[in-house]
């Protein structure tokens, strides 16, 4: 099964890598970037797996460019407490 599948386990996924970006001395800008183009490819490149990926999709699909970094960054904050580590 993929990560991409369970909604929990994508935000696990997320809160991990951020935990290590972190970790390795990125700062909060760089964090947001990376998950401006990460949201970008998804939105653009993968399809959904489940309702919560749809919803996105179809946010990110209406939203200006501005909007989007609003969503990655709000992603960011969302699994900021999530993950494992």
């Amino acid at each position: 099964m993929s990560v991409l599948e369970n909604w929990n386990e994508w935000k696990d996924f997320l809160g991990d890598r951020l935990n290590h970006a972190q970790n390795e001395g990125m700062n909060e800008q760089v964090v947001n970037n990376l998950a401006f183009e990460i949201g970008d490819y998804l939105a653009k490149q993968v399809e959904a797996k489940n309702p919560q990926e749809k919803v996105l999709a179809d946010l990110w699909s209406v939203a200006s460019e501005q909007e989007q970094h609003a969503i990655a960054s709000m992603m960011v904050k969302l699994v900021q407490n999530n993950g494992s580590h």
